[in-house]
């Protein structure tokens, strides 16, 4: 399962302070589909049918169904790249 970092969680929450989403939203995580190997971040209200949920502090990650297997064995880490701007990373756990 994907992990979150604490720095991945505080880039979730301040992607998400003053956005106009419900409590329970979060970030997800899919492959685009006509850009192999390509994996789209956003905010969405509520999880897909089929997604993962990961929940780590107040935060809620949702990974899509199809992306699941290949975030296994991933850590989801973020940079702070300025107020609202990180950059998120996947890193292979060891």
């Amino acid at each position: 399962m994907l992990t979150v970092t604490d720095k991945a969680v505080d880039a979730i929450r301040d992607l998400m302070d003053g956005e106009d989403v419900p409590p329970h939203a979060g970030l997800r995580i899919a492959a685009l589909p006509d850009r192999a190997g390509t994996l789209e971040l956003s905010l969405a209200s509520t999880p897909e049918a089929g997604d993962q949920v990961i929940e780590k502090g107040d935060v809620r990650v949702f990974v899509a169904e199809d992306t699941v297997a290949v975030l296994d064995d991933k850590s989801l880490d973020a940079r702070p790249e300025g107020p609202g701007q990180p950059t998120f990373h996947l890193d292979r756990r060891s």
